[in-house]
């Protein structure tokens, strides 16, 4: 039996730590989706397409991953795909607790699905996508935290800001 599983995030924009997380996934599933939550009442810095094709980028090098979005529940997403697992990365105990609740959660709307937590490596514990947009937009570096391609796109867009 193939074992499916998504990781959905917001990835504004996708980081080495979600790579790290997404590699180690897809060493234990046979498939992982990596899904972009569409998220209407929340303006993010780049589209939900920007974003996919990020992933893309970042990901092709993993032959077991597919990059998707969804909106609406995360766990009426998962039942679409066929998958059964919703893989949760964690940097911090601040996320456990946070991740720990819609875990719950989302095993009360649905029985049948998994919740899998990967903990980062140390090294991206700090890192996460809010951080790297503002680090950015006010001239610090952040080339150490992002695939190439995504440093790239930050530079366009956040080219005025740059000293």
């Amino acid at each position: 039996m193939k074992i499916k599983a998504v990781y959905p995030g917001s990835f504004d924009p996708i980081t080495n730590g979600h790579i790290y997380i997404a590699e180690r996934a897809a060493k234990i599933f046979d498939e992982v989706i990596v899904s972009i939550l569409i998220n209407e009442r929340k303006q993010g810095a780049f589209t939900v397409e920007e974003r996919c094709e990020m992933a893309r980028e970042s990901l092709a090098h993993i032959k077991n991953i597919k990059v998707d979005s969804f909106n609406g529940l995360l766990v009426d997403y998962v039942k679409q795909c066929n998958a059964g697992v919703i893989i949760r990365g964690l940097r911090a105990m601040s996320d456990f607790e946070y991740e720990f609740q819609m875990a719950l959660m989302n095993r009360q709307l649905a029985t049948d699905i998994e919740t899998f937590f990967i903990v980062t490596d140390p090294k991206y514990s700090y890192v996460s996508s809010s951080s790297v947009r503002e680090i950015f937009h006010f001239g610090g570096t952040v080339k150490d935290v992002v695939p190439e391609t995504v440093f790239e796109k930050l530079r366009e867009r956040y080219s005025a800001c740059i000293k």
